[in-house]
C-alpha cells in the first residue's frame, strides 16, 4: 500500500532509538500509543505493562509483556514511559517514572484532580526526564484545517467557537469511564478546553452545566459549557443521549462561517488496522464547508483539508527528549486545562460563573 507524507517522514535520525514503556492496555494504549511509537522513527516499543499479555501479543507479537511498572523502570534501556492507566493511576505512576529519571508521557486528563496535577507538574519541573501530557487532538485533521483558516483571516474575528463531542450511548455499563469521577467532562472536556485554549487563550470566566441523565448514571454523562471571553464566546457540548452527533465545530466570524461534521479519522483507522503511514491516513472523510458573504451572495466552498497527524505529537516528545525542542504539550499547558476542568466542577455545583 502506498505510503502518506505524515510525521513520519520528519526528523529521520541517527541516534540509538528511545526505548519506550506503554503502561496499560486498554483503548489508548491499544489505539494511539503502541501503534504511534513504533511508526515514530528513533523510537523503539521496547515493552507494555499490563496484565493482559494475551491481548498485547495478538497485536505486538514481538514486544515484551511486563507485569508492574516497577519492571520498566528497573530497565536502562527504557527511556520513555508512557502512562495509559486510568485517571486515577495517572499522578503516583508519572510521579514515579520522572523520580526514576524517565521521561513520561501520560494520557488526558494527566491527574484526577487540579491538586495531584500541580504535584506531578512540581515534579516534572526538577526532574531530568521530559514530560508532556496526551493531547493528541491539536493534531485532528479538521482542527489542524480551523487553525489554518483562522490563522488566514478566512473568518475574521471569531465571534461564536461552538466544538461538539457528542455519542449515542444511552446504556451505563460497568467500564471504569461510566464510573470515573468527573464523567464525560473528564473524559472528553480536556480535548475541547485544549483545542479552544490553542485557538483563543485562556478564558477569563466559565460557566458548566454537567448532569448525570442517562437512567441508572452516577457520572456526568452530559456538558454544556460557556467559555467567556471579552467578546468571544466558546460554547463546548459533550452528551451520551445525542443519537445524531455529527456536528463538530459550528464557527461565526466578521468573515464567514465554518460548519464541521465528523470526527477526525485516525482513531477510527487504528481500529480498523490502519496505520501511520498508509496511504489513508489522517485523511478527512467530510471536509468542513466555509460559508461567506460576497456583494449580497452567499457562497459556500470547501477549503482543502488538512491530514491528520498524531504522529507529530510522538516525533516532537522524541526530538524534546534529544534536546532538539520543547514538549510537544507542557506541563503549564496542561495544568491550564486542569484548572477549567476543576473551576468547570466548581461552576455546576455552585450554579454560577466561576472567573479564572
Amino acid at each position: 500500500m502506498a505510503r502518506a507524507r505524515t510525521a513520519i517522514d520528519r526528523g529521520m535520525t541517527s541516534h540509538a532509538p528511545i526505548g519506550v514503556a506503554v503502561v496499560g492496555y486498554g483503548l489508548a494504549g491499544q489505539t494511539f500509543h503502541a501503534p504511534l511509537i513504533a511508526a515514530t522513527p528513533g523510537l523503539r516499543l521496547a515493552a507494555v505493562v499490563s496484565s493482559r499479555p494475551e491481548a498485547v501479543h495478538a497485536d505486538l507479537p514481538e514486544v515484551e509483556v511486563l507485569p508492574d511498572l516497577d519492571a520498566a523502570l528497573a530497565r536502562d534501556d527504557i527511556g520513555l514511559i508512557v502512562v495509559a492507566t486510568p485517571d486515577a493511576l495517572h499522578a503516583e505512576q508519572s510521579i514515579a517514572a520522572l523520580r526514576a529519571g524517565k521521561s513520561v508521557v501520560v494520557d488526558k486528563p494527566f491527574a484526577a484532580t487540579l491538586a495531584d496535577a500541580q504535584s506531578v507538574a512540581a515534579v516534572a519541573a526538577s526532574s531530568p526526564g521530559v514530560f508532556s501530557v496526551f493531547q493528541n487532538r491539536r493534531w485532528d485533521a479538521d482542527f489542524l484545517t480551523l487553525r489554518r483558516l483562522i490563522a488566514e483571516g478566512e473568518l475574521g474575528e471569531i465571534a461564536v467557537f461552538e466544538s461538539h463531542y457528542d455519542r449515542f450511548r444511552p446504556t451505563v455499563t460497568d467500564r471504569w469511564k461510566d464510573q470515573r469521577d468527573g464523567g464525560v467532562w473528564a473524559d472528553l472536556g480536556p480535548h475541547l478546553i485544549d483545542q479552544a485554549v490553542q485557538l483563543f487563550g485562556p478564558p477569563l470566566a466559565i460557566y458548566a452545566d454537567l448532569q448525570a441523565q442517562r437512567v441508572g448514571a452516577t457520572a456526568i454523562d452530559y456538558a454544556h459549557v460557556l467559555l467567556r471571553y471579552d467578546r468571544l464566546r466558546v460554547i463546548l457540548n459533550m452528551s451520551h443521549l445525542a443519537a445524531e452527533s455529527s456536528l463538530r465545530y459550528v464557527v461565526h466570524g466578521t468573515g464567514g462561517s465554518f460548519i464541521k461534521r465528523g470526527l477526525d479519522a485516525q482513531e477510527s483507522q487504528s481500529k480498523a488496522g490502519l496505520r501511520p503511514g498508509d496511504a489513508e491516513w489522517g485523511l478527512d472523510p467530510l471536509p468542513g464547508m466555509l460559508t461567506k458573504q460576497t456583494d449580497g451572495e452567499t457562497v459556500r466552498t470547501t477549503p482543502t483539508p488538512a491530514r491528520g497527524d498524531y504522529l507529530a505529537f510522538y516525533a516532537a516528545m522524541r526530538d524534546a527528549i534529544l534536546g532538539k525542542g520543547p514538549p510537544p504539550v507542557p506541563a503549564d499547558q496542561a495544568l491550564t486545562v486542569m484548572r477549567i476542568l476543576d473551576a468547570g466542577l466548581r461552576s455546576a455545583a455552585e450554579r454560577r460563573e466561576i472567573a479564572l
